[in-house]
């Protein structure tokens, strides 16, 4: 039955109306294109295929820090009578960068000399009656007891100069503690209190950082710090610097773990652009290991590897025409765990890219995108 013949047979021609209306939105909407829904690009982290006895570059993250950071202090307490340097003035060894009111430790330190000047006094005094009183003995005027009496009284006067000697001493490096110096050249990294305001033994004052070039300390897992040398050359980044590889060398490897850590300190020297590199900026380090095993094969992380009831697998990625990358799903034999993660026997060549993560949720044939140029 067609359209013409449904009209016909409705004999309202109000109703015959609205029946035409509503066929020709109807068959409006017909024609109407598909929507077609944009395809999500999803990124995914990658790595590259290598041998397992190949050096594999892994990258530790740390922050920059001075060769020497100095919190200067004075050893006494006292108020702050002048602090001339500003954050970030340069200051050379053994220049003066804080001092405190010496008034009370000048009283002190001449107390000290006054005393030292009173025990020579009676040192001399009590040598001269020792003297005189071993004539008399000698002559057979005095007795046994008053030698004994008169030579004691010499030694103790003795020590009392001593004593005394020690307190000058003490209090000429007390009135020495008013001034701070600068240990070496560095440069004034900021000020914890101004001039006037009394502070204490030990308080920090300034903060310095000192020495030629930064440093840089990451934390290396136990599975690696045992290929960790002194000398090793490494690659670093900045991200105050970008565009930039810095070389630096590798100056200290940790020995012993700190606060339960698993990991273990490593002490990057920087080599050049020491001018342009401040305390704080945080840094990437890429240090080349070499797993030193001697199987044959290739390895992969452990995230890499799925399983399902057909066997093991790796997602391979494969470039497309555009910058986007293809998803191939492989079947990989897998011959154990090597130090880095799997042991590949077969499936999978040198220099191929495969993902790293998120494997359950990837397809065969799915198109991706690389996340950076980060590896996992």
């Amino acid at each position: 039955m067609v359209i013409g013949d449904i009209l016909f047979r409705i004999q309202s021609r109000t109703l015959r109306g609205a029946v035409v209306i509503v066929l020709a939105v109807f068959l409006a909407g017909c024609e109407q294109p598909p929507v077609q829904v944009e395809e999500i690009v999803r990124p995914v982290r990658y790595t590259h295929v290598v041998p397992i006895g190949a050096a594999q570059t892994r990258i530790f993250s740390g922050v920059t820090k001075a060769a020497l950071e100095a919190d200067l202090s004075f050893k006494v307490s006292g108020t702050i009578n002048r602090l001339d340097v500003n954050v970030g003035e340069q200051v050379a060894a053994g220049e003066l960068v804080a001092s405190l009111d010496p008034t009370d430790y000048r009283v002190m330190f001449g107390q000290a000399e006054a005393g030292l000047e009173q025990a020579r006094a009676e040192l001399r005094n009590a040598r001269a009656n020792f003297a005189r009183t071993r004539e008399l003995y000698e002559n057979r005027s005095v007795s046994k007891s008053d030698l004994d009496n008169s030579r004691a009284a010499a030694e103790s006067a003795a020590a009392r100069v001593r004593t005394a000697l020690q307190q000058l001493e003490a209090a000429r490096l007390r009135l020495s503690y008013t001034r701070l110096e600068a240990p070496q050249a560095c440069t004034v990294a900021s000020k914890h209190a101004e001039i006037n305001q009394n502070v204490l033994a030990n308080q920090p004052v300034v903060t310095l950082n000192c020495g030629d070039c930064a440093e840089i300390t990451v934390d290396v897992p136990g599975v690696y710090i045992g290929r960790v040398e002194n000398g090793t050359e490494v690659e670093v980044t900045l991200a105050a610097l970008p565009g930039e590889v810095l070389h630096g060398v590798v100056s200290e490897v940790g020995i012993a773990t700190d606060g339960g850590r698993v990991a273990y300190p490593v002490t990057i020297v920087l080599q050049e652009r020491c001018e342009a590199v401040r305390s704080g900026m945080a840094a990437n380090v890429a240090l080349v290991i070499s797993s030193g095993d001697s199987e044959e094969g290739m390895v992969v992380p452990f995230v890499a590897v799925g399983e399902d009831q057909t066997g093991r697998f790796v997602f391979v990625l494969e470039p497309t025409e555009n910058e986007y990358w293809r998803v191939r799903r492989r079947a990989v034999v897998v011959g154990g765990s090597a130090l880095d993660g799997v042991l590949i026997l077969s499936g999978l060549e040198e220099g191929e890219l495969i993902a790293t993560a998120g494997v359950r949720r990837l397809t065969d044939g799915q198109i991706v995108s690389l996340l950076g140029q980060t590896e996992a």
